[in-house]
C-alpha cells in the first residue's frame, strides 16, 4: 500500500468513526431522552453538591430546577449532535466513495464544528454549574472529547493549514 492511499483510508476510518459515534450518541439521547434530561438536570440543578457531605459555594444561587429547561438544554444539544452526526454521513460518503478529501473537508468540518459546539455547550454548561467539584469525571470527559475533534481537525485539514502557511511566508 502506498503513502497517500494509507492516509485516505486512515482518514476514512476516522471519519466513519466519528460519524457512527456522533450517530449513537443521537440515538442514545433521542431514545433515552427522559433520562438524558434527568442526567442533564442533575447537574443544571446542582445536584451532586447538595449529596452528603453536602457543598456550601454561592455559586449554588446558579441551580436551575426546571425540567423544562433542563429538557430544553438538552434539546440543544440533541440538534448540534445530530447536525454533526449528517454533516459526518455526507462527508464520510464523500472521502470513502469518491475519494475526495477536498469536496468532504467542508461537511467534515460542519461535522467537527458541530461536535465541538455541543461539546462546548456541555463544557461551559458544566463550567457554570460547578459541575468541576464533583463531576470531574464529566468534565475530563468533555475535555478529552475536545481533544478529540481538535485532533480531527488536523486530521482532515493539515494540508490547507500548510497552504496557508506557505501563502504567508511569500
Amino acid at each position: 500500500m502506498n503513502l497517500p492511499t494509507s492516509v485516505w483510508l486512515f482518514q476514512s476510518l476516522h471519519a466513519l468513526g466519528m460519524a457512527l459515534w456522533l450517530s449513537i450518541a443521537v440515538r442514545n439521547n433521542w431514545r433515552g431522552f427522559a433520562g438524558s434530561a434527568f442526567a442533564v438536570g442533575g447537574t443544571m440543578s446542582m445536584a451532586p453538591l447538595r449529596v452528603d457531605p453536602a457543598i456550601d459555594t454561592p455559586l449554588l444561587t446558579r441551580a436551575i430546577r426546571s425540567v423544562a429547561l433542563h429538557r430544553a438544554a438538552l434539546g440543544v444539544v440533541l440538534a448540534l449532535q445530530l447536525v454533526a452526526a449528517l454533516a459526518f454521513w455526507a462527508g464520510s460518503a464523500m472521502l470513502v466513495v469518491g475519494g475526495d478529501l477536498a469536496t468532504a473537508r467542508p461537511w467534515l468540518n460542519l461535522g467537527l464544528a458541530g461536535f465541538a459546539a455541543f461539546l462546548f455547550a456541555m463544557h461551559l454548561g458544566g463550567l457554570w454549574f460547578a459541575y468541576w467539584i464533583r463531576q470531574d469525571g464529566l468534565q475530563l470527559t468533555h475535555l478529552v472529547l475536545l481533544l478529540w475533534v481538535l485532533a480531527a481537525f488536523f486530521l482532515f485539514n493539515l494540508s490547507c493549514i500548510d497552504a496557508v502557511f506557505v501563502l504567508r511566508a511569500r
